[in-house]
């Protein structure tokens, strides 16, 4: 049993190793997913601005065409009244023509709308634009920064992926998968913690358990912490036995 304690000392101990190597690298990949969600977010308001303004620009269009159509079907019907040869076609033409200029000035109206409305997601449109760029500046600065971190350290951290290797294959199945688990699922990643004065991460351990983790006969679960207890020997053998490891 204390092979298996001191194996899943040395492998906590190359996880510390491994834990200490990313901190190193701060927030960096939690900023970098932030930012990203801003960009995307920027991106999703740009293009609608864009859409929008594409929209107006060709409303605006085929409302101009609209008045030029509506222009000349007024002259037409102007020519039209000095050869009618009665009241009743004469007064169909009034109607026609009083049709055909209220279209333009409800397009005109429009197009005065149209016109406000461009000036507003033009200026829309620059700000964001600027926004964008300043947060994917950003973002930029963040990734070169996260890369060189990781290049720098790129070396250390294969080898302790390496070292970490060789620990779990000196570990039999049942407790590696026991210790992935009970790691994977506290916060601080610390599956495995030494004894030190009667207590464990600063809580005190009950005289028996203290008496057992010292025999290193069985595996010994802290109840405060739910995390295993080890004697701090084993830990400072780890600290050897990394030394050594190739």
């Amino acid at each position: 049993m204390k092979e298996i304690l001191q194996n899943l000392a040395n492998l906590q101990y190359i996880d510390s190793k491994i834990d200490e190597l990313k901190r190193m690298r701060g927030d960096l990949p939690e900023e970098i997913l932030d930012i990203e969600t801003d960009v995307s977010r920027l991106d999703a308001h740009l293009s609608r601005t864009k859409a929008e303004l594409k929209e107006l620009t060709l409303e605006k269009k085929n409302l101009e065409l609209e008045i030029e159509d509506s222009i000349g079907l007024v002259q037409k019907y102007e020519d039209q009244q000095m050869t009618v040869r009665n009241n009743r076609e004469y007064d169909a033409l009034t109607k026609e023509i009083e049709a055909q200029k209220q279209k333009i000035e409800n397009a005109k109206s429009r197009l005065e709308e149209i016109a406000m409305l461009q000036d507003e997601y033009a200026a829309k449109k620059d700000e964001l634009e600027s926004e964008h760029g300043k947060v994917k500046s950003l973002l930029d600065d963040k990734k070169a920064n996260l890369e060189t971190l990781v290049a720098s350290t790129k070396s250390e951290e294969e080898a302790l992926l390496e070292k970490r290797k060789i620990a779990e294959e000196q570990l039999e199945q049942r407790y590696l998968r026991s210790y992935n688990r009970l790691r994977n699922g506290l916060n601080n990643s610390l599956a495995v913690v030494a004894m030190d004065k009667g207590a464990a991460l600063g809580m005190a351990l009950p005289p028996q358990t203290q008496v057992e983790v010292r025999r290193m006969n069985k595996i010994i679960v802290d109840e405060n912490s739910g995390r295993i207890v080890v004697d701090a020997s084993l830990f400072e053998e780890a600290a050897k036995n990394f030394d050594n490891m190739k």
